[in-house]
This record gives C-alpha cells, structure tokens and sequence, in this order.
C-alpha cells in the first residue's frame, strides 16, 4: 500500500525539519525537498498536500529562493509558512514590503475568521511565533485575510477554493501555542489525509520490503550498539535472521566499558540471534588519527576506517551482498542531502562510502525516521526499554567529544569525565528527565592549583540538553548541588583534568556535539 505523502519545500528556513516533525506528529509521513526540486518530480510524487517553509530572504529581490506559479495550480492544497507565506502572495499577484516594525518572539494573534479550516477549533487570541522584517501588505486576488496582529495586518489569509492558505508566523515551533491544531487541520483537515502512518505499521512495511530486496542475499549489518544501529540490527535479523552478520567495532573511542556492554548485550550470551563478530582496532584508529585536529578530517577518518574494518571482516565471511548502516532522517538533512539546509556537519554513513566499497548495495532502514520515531520502531520491535533509551551516541564517537587530536590518554580522561557525570546524574534521579548528556574534553589547558602545587591540565565541558526531536535543543538546568559535585569527583579521580565548565549554549546558534 502507497503511504500518503505531505512534501515541504525548503527555502532555507532554519525550522525546516522541525515542519517535517510536526506533520509526521499527526501520522503523516513527510520529507523535505529543495526549492530547486523540479516541478515534474513533485508531481511525479502525488502528494496530497505541499508546506513552504520559511527563509532569511526577501521574496521581491530578484535574485531570491522562488518557485513555478504552476505549482499553486496543481489543485494540491499549498501552506505557505513565513517567507512561503510571503512568496506564495508576491508569485500570484499580491504585494510584500519591508516593515516599519519587525515582529520577532512570541505574539498575540486575533483571529479574524474563526471558521476557516486552518483555524478549527484554535482559540482567538492565541500566542504564535514571529520571526519577520518583511510583511504581506496585500493579499493576492482571491485571498482573503484571516488572522492579524497588532502590527501586522496580515498574519494569515486563505483562498479555499483553490486550496491555498499562507500563515505569517510559525506554528512548527513549540512557542506557538496551538500550531500542532493548525498543522493537523492542514494535514488531516484540508488535505484529507487519513493519519495512519504509525511504527507498527512501519516495522512490517519496513520487513516486508528488506526480505523482498534482500532475497538469499548476505548482509553484513555495521552494529555499534547505539540506538540507531541496535535497531536497524534487530529490524534485519527479524527480515533475514541468519542471512546477516553484526560487525562491532570497537575502534577505541566508545564510552566506558561500553564495549564489553554492547557484546553482553548482542554476542552470544545475549538475548538476540545475530552472527556477532567483534573486532578490537583501538590502535588502528589512534594511528590514523595521530596529528588530525581538524572535525571533519576526523569525522572522515573514522568513517572510512569503518568501512575498510568492514570490508576486511566481509571477506574473511565470504560473499557479502549488502551493508546496513542506522542512518536517520536527521543525518541526511544536516549532511545537506535533505532540503535546502547548510552542511552542518558530514556522517560516515550519509554519502561518506569510498568508491572502492565492495558492497553491492547499502541498507538503511532508518533513514526517514527521526531519533524519537526510531525508538518507538525500537519498542515495536520488543528490544528492551534500557536499551532503546540509551543515551544517544554519535558515529563517530568520543573522536568528536575531544576537540582537537585524539590520543590514547585523552580518550581515557574523557570516557572516566563522562563515566562520572552520567553516574552522577543517574544518583541524582535526573537521567530519566535529560534529553541528552556528556562530557567533553576541549583543547585549553590552564593554570590549576592543587596539592599546593601548579598545575597546567586540561579543561572538561559537561553537556547537557532537553530536546524532543534533536533538531533544536535548550540546555537543562542541572542542578547546583549536582554540577559541584560532578566538578569536584572529575579534578580528583581524573588525571590531568583541573578545569570543568558547564555549557548551555542551545541548538541552534550550537549543536548538541561539540565538533
């Protein structure tokens, strides 16, 4: 059965996966495509409804992000949100210009047509998110204005008979108050979705489709024992059982003991039928990454050192046909494959295979689905709830946790730093309620006292965010009593830490890794 799709249209807007998140909220399954996307192939789709991000741009300058008039022709019913807003009244004959007064945080609504479908069952006033210095100072023909503000006389306007609705702010942030209703009302309401887009699904989908491209074919799956690669794994062992082997490898950069952990969990004392193959390259990669400093050499390294354990190990089992990876929704936006997003930052397994990969064929079960959805998958699957809320870990590892080079003894000093503070706050009863959290270890080295005597060590960052979707995220606010604690144990039991600072810097202008 073909899944009903919703398509947002990325000009650039920074709340853009957060769009994508918000509709997959109300059961629909969405991706997020370039404003350069051909029209032929968004009609090739067939998607039952089409959202406009936001964007920094001024949709009246020439040489701005914009799109065919043909596309709000189609009869598929379009959202414009912000800048999409902007463009979709500039495109079909309505007029935007800069404002006297720019509207930015949270901002009281009125609500001029309460029966508007957008606005079904969406109380008026109602706070919304701002974020403009451009605004809609008339509506196109057939449009009329819906919603306002103090200062904007236009906060949303619709024409419903061609099925075109453009609203000011953003209702994909949690800042406004009822967006998750007007999104639903977009989505389920003037689309017609049916909402029935959910993991258990997913999972027999997702089987069903492994098994039929599979065949008799061999998989080698890369198993690193985070959630994303402990679900991928359990997903294919469900889809070929013993057609695949798990390969973990322990490349020295993984946090304390977390080793011998993923292999009590996954080898053959564990409580899954997989073919467990764990291979020990601590020294490999430390030599590799002697000298390196610079992230995305090391993200590089480390990915491509990947894939040569893997290809060693495949051919010492034989033909293998197939290579899964946990790659997920996230990963391939912020690798720049998704939307119109900036390369944040590149991913081993998002595009990162050498050329000479003797693989037939990569598998990535994952990839559509956001970090909170692949733990559901988790759950639907049966793996234990320990171990589908373990805490998020990047592929790269502790190699992105150390700013600047890795070596054997600062990878020691992180994982006893990180040991520690994630021990504390499991004492503290906080573990449950932190979206995320480790420590790091920068480059600075300062002056220290101890013993009565000089020190000049290392300086240790502690993290730690709440987040629902780990698009965006805001620092947590650990407690006092825990932070000095944690600060006190880590200068006294590791060796050449005297330093340690707390980071509360959110997601964006940050992102939640250090490097």
């Amino acid at each position: 059965m073909k899944r009903e799709l919703v398509i947002v249209i990325d000009f650039g807007g920074q709340y853009n996966q957060l769009v994508a998140r918000r509709v997959r909220e109300c059961n629909v399954y969405c991706e997020i495509y370039s404003y350069k996307t051909d029209l032929e192939k968004i009609k090739e789709m067939n998607p039952k409804g089409i959202i406009l991000t936001g964007g920094p741009n001024s949709c009246y300058e020439a040489d701005s992000p914009t799109y065919k008039k043909e596309l709000f022709e189609l009869g598929i019913p379009v959202l414009g949100l912000c800048y999409g807003a902007q463009l979709m009244m500039h495109i079909l004959g309505g007029k935007v210009e800069s404002a006297d007064v720019r509207e930015y945080g949270k901002t009281e609504v009125i609500i001029d047509k309460t029966q508007s479908p957008i606005f079904e069952g969406v109380s008026s006033p109602t706070i919304c998110w701002m974020s403009h210095f451009d605004y809609i100072s008339k509506v196109a023909p057939g449009f009329e204005i819906t919603a306002h503000t103090a200062d904007c006389p236009v906060a949303a306007a619709e024409n419903p008979e061609q099925k075109l609705y453009a609203i000011q702010y953003h209702p994909e942030v949690l800042h406004t108050a009822e967006g998750t209703k007007m999104l639903s009302n977009f989505v389920l309401g003037v689309c017609g979705c049916a909402g029935d887009w959910r993991m258990d699904s997913f999972v027999e989908e997702s089987i069903r489709q492994i098994r039929e491209k599979v065949g008799k074919g061999k998989v080698l799956c890369a198993l690193s024992g985070g959630v994303d690669s402990s679900v991928a794994a359990v997903l294919l062992s469900k889809a070929v059982g013993d057609q695949l082997t798990c390969v973990f490898v322990d490349h020295g950069l993984l946090r304390k003991n977390e080793g011998d952990e993923v292999e009590a969990a996954f080898g053959p004392e564990g409580a899954y039928d997989l073919n467990f193959i764990r291979v020990n390259a601590q020294q490999r990669f430390y030599e590799k990454l002697a000298g390196v400093s610079e992230p995305e050499a090391k993200r590089k390294i480390i990915g491509e050192e990947f894939i040569r354990v893997f290809e060693e190990e495949a051919k010492k089992i034989g033909a293998v046909d197939f290579l899964v990876q946990g790659t997920i929704y996230p990963d391939v936006v912020e690798s720049g494959l998704g939307g119109e997003s900036a390369v944040i930052k590149s991913h081993h397994n998002v595009g990162g295979l050498p050329d000479c990969v003797d693989f037939k064929e990569i598998i990535e079960p994952l990839r559509d689905l956001f970090k909170d959805e692949v733990r559901k998958a988790g759950l639907e699957l049966g793996i234990p709830k320990h171990l589908v809320f373990r805490q998020p870990f990047p592929g790269p590892g502790l190699g992105i946790r150390i700013v600047g080079e890795v070596t054997e003894e600062k990878v020691k000093m992180v994982q006893n730093a990180d040991a520690i503070y994630r021990e504390e706050i499991a004492n503290a009863g906080l573990d449950k309620s932190v979206g995320q959290y480790f420590a790091a270890l920068t480059n600075m080295r300062s002056v220290g006292v101890m013993g009565d005597e000089r020190t000049y060590d290392y300086a240790v960052a502690l993290r730690a965010v709440n987040t629902i979707d780990f698009m965006t995220a805001e620092a947590a606010e650990i407690p006092w009593e825990v932070l000095h604690k944690v600060t006190s144990r880590i200068v006294n039991e590791v060796d050449h830490v005297n330093r340690v600072m707390y980071d509360i810097t959110s997601k964006p202008p940050g992102t939640i890794e250090f490097e």
